[in-house]
């Protein structure tokens, strides 16, 4: 049997419920439909004044961008540049690989994203001082803002 998802001929769509302006795009994940597990894929397709997701990094994920079409911007520790088509971009775990992918220009732009699929994983936001923490069950997922830790004992009887 071929795995095979022809990205040229793919349907994109929204991403499930409501996200704010700034980050609408449309995507394509192929990965479960193809039996994948242990990586994960996401075809985006970026309008322009949008971005694929907020500024982050992983703690227990690589992550790779490659640009297909357009020229999005990539924010990162070193500030912010402008991608062309066949530009790859690796991010590697921790805040070294902090990264934003966003478009900025007046054209859409297509890029595919994958990485590692690692549960549990944290994925730090420093820009709104959030912490997501994934766990593999989305009944237990949990996002808080960093000032609102507790203490390991906190609750504890």
């Amino acid at each position: 049997m071929t795995r095979r998802v022809r990205l040229r001929d793919a349907a994109l769509h929204a991403a499930p419920g409501d996200a704010p302006e700034g980050f609408r795009v449309r995507r394509l994940r192929p990965g479960p439909g193809l039996g994948a597990v242990r990586t994960g894929a996401t075809l985006y397709e970026i309008p322009p004044g949008q971005a694929v997701c907020p500024y982050h990094y992983e703690y227990g994920e690589e992550e790779w961008a490659l640009v297909l079409e357009g020229r999005p911007s990539v924010r990162t520790p070193e500030g912010i540049r402008e991608l062309e088509p066949l530009d790859l971009v690796f991010f590697p775990p921790g805040p070294e690989g902090a990264h934003q992918v966003r478009n900025d220009g007046d054209q859409p732009a297509r890029v595919l994203m994958w990485s590692e699929i690692v549960h549990p994983s944290a994925t730090a936001y420093p820009d709104s001082g959030k912490v997501g923490v994934w766990t593999g069950d989305r009944a237990e997922d949990v996002m808080v803002r960093r000032r609102d830790a507790v203490e390991y004992y906190d609750g504890e009887v």
